[in-house]
């Protein structure tokens, strides 16, 4: 029997999760939209795409894993739920940073203004980087594949300790195992990170500039700086969140305090459901379009009809 704050904890975690799916799916349908009306497929637009899909689907895997873990938790751990659910969270999981940090790379390379040789080189290849990165991500599956077999194969051996965090009778091989299912996810958001650190010395050499030249007005470079500094930074902290609930999940994933689970649950949804509505925020096609639709919401279905036809009649 559940506490009320724990079914507090799992109301906010499935309604975050309900928020995240709605708004993630919000961009993908823009996007799509968009691509078929200029019958083209952007960088940006692309890469937008596939953050909020693999999102819509890392949502589902941590909320259905919490809640088979909190309801069923003997036939998630008898079955094949384990393994299912942990191959699939590998992919997605990987693919969610994966974007995320393509999305990093391509502001720094769209917004930045350096002088330097390489990033001008970097900036006419954009395409190409975008392309590598996505690239990675395979390299990244195949090296992450064998250590997730490897943990499950031992957690089927020992069904009775947490998989997770089981004593491993060889720790240098458990450790690297370790290493390697988590190397490639560090590596994307150590980028993410040094992108981010590199548009902040971009963003406050160019207010010097500005300042130097005493405008007295902020310059529409320095507004594009600033918004794609919320995206990077809400990401960054947005990911820490994610990694701290990830770790409150594996540490009380099979005891029997399901308080500080839901909990770790209710923080990680956080981040692929939170991110969303800070990048339709921050980019001005996506917070178009939301305006549009909640002022549909929210006009009359009388003056709807109305409006309609006073459009129509001006388009004749």
């Amino acid at each position: 029997m559940l506490s009320t704050v724990e079914g507090l904890l799992i109301f906010i975690a499935v309604t975050e999760s309900i928020l995240g799916i709605l708004g993630n799916g919000f961009i993908v349908l823009v996007n799509c939209i968009d691509c078929v009306k200029n019958k083209k497929f952007s960088v940006i637009g692309l890469i937008l795409i596939g953050l909020a899909t693999s999102r819509i689907f890392l949502i589902w895997i941590i909320i259905t894993d919490g809640l088979l873990k909190i309801f069923l938790r003997d036939v998630y751990l008898s079955g094949n739920g384990t393994e299912y659910i942990s191959y699939s969270w590998v992919i997605i999981n990987q693919s969610s940073i994966g974007f995320a940090t393509s999305l990093s790379v391509f502001y720094f390379l769209k917004i930045a203004n350096f002088s330097h040789h390489i990033f001008l080189w970097l900036k006419g290849r954009i395409n190409r980087i975008i392309l590598l990165l996505m690239g990675f991500l395979l390299i990244l599956w195949s090296l992450t594949f064998p250590s997730t077999a490897k943990i499950i194969n031992d957690h089927k051996m020992n069904r009775n300790t947490t998989w997770t965090l089981r004593v491993h009778p060889n720790k240098n091989e458990f450790s690297t195992n370790q290493i390697l299912l988590n190397l490639g996810g560090i590596f994307l958001f150590t980028l993410s990170l040094f992108t981010c650190f590199l548009l902040t010395i971009s963003l406050w050499r160019h207010n010097r500039h500005m300042q130097l030249n005493v405008t007295g007005f902020r310059d529409p470079s320095t507004e594009v700086h600033v918004k794609a500094m919320k995206v990077l930074i809400s990401f960054i902290i947005l990911s820490i969140l994610y990694f701290i609930g990830i770790a409150i999940e594996i540490c009380f994933s099979l005891s029997e305090n399901k308080l500080l689970f839901s909990f770790g649950m209710a923080i990680t949804v956080t981040y692929p459901s939170g991110h969303s509505f800070i990048l339709i925020l921050g980019n001005n096609k996506l917070k178009q379009a939301s305006s549009k639709v909640v002022q549909h919401l929210k006009r009359p279905k009388g003056k709807e009809t109305k409006t309609k036809k006073v459009i129509v009649s001006c388009d004749i």
